[in-house]
């Protein structure tokens, strides 16, 4: 499984990424792979305000339809606008092209509560 050391992550399977100082957000290899292959996905509205935990966008695959939490509190500041014509790249690509949102976070610091990549593995072999 693929957990990329650069982010946190979330018990529900989202990564976030701190970057130009916006949270980008996506799911996880596993929860890409769960999902099976992705056939559309929902943004929220750029400009939104979020609170963390909150469901914010979904994801529709062959198998089901998926909520996506927010991991952090703050407005959303961008959404990945290839996704409309190329929803697959979530499954092609999850940590890079398949990215969902971006949040300016109300506070960055948040980000440090989340899962390290380390705790999100144990997670993963709990849910083995």
């Amino acid at each position: 499984m693929n957990i990329p050391e650069d982010r946190r992550y979330t018990k529900t399977h989202e990564w976030a990424k701190l970057e130009d100082g916006l949270v980008v957000v996506g799911i996880s290899d596993f929860a890409q792979e769960s999902l099976g292959d992705v056939v559309f996905v929902e943004t929220p509205e750029v400009g939104r305000e979020v609170a963390a935990g909150e469901a914010v966008a979904v994801i529709e695959s062959v198998k089901t339809a998926s909520d996506v939490y927010a991991p952090v509190s703050g407005k959303v500041a961008a959404v990945n606008e290839a996704l409309a014509d190329e929803p697959e790249l979530v499954n092609g690509d999850p940590y890079n092209a398949g990215w969902l949102f971006k949040i300016e976070p109300a506070d960055p610091a948040e980000l440090e509560s989340l899962l390290s990549p380390e705790d999100y593995a144990r997670v993963l072999e709990e849910e083995a």
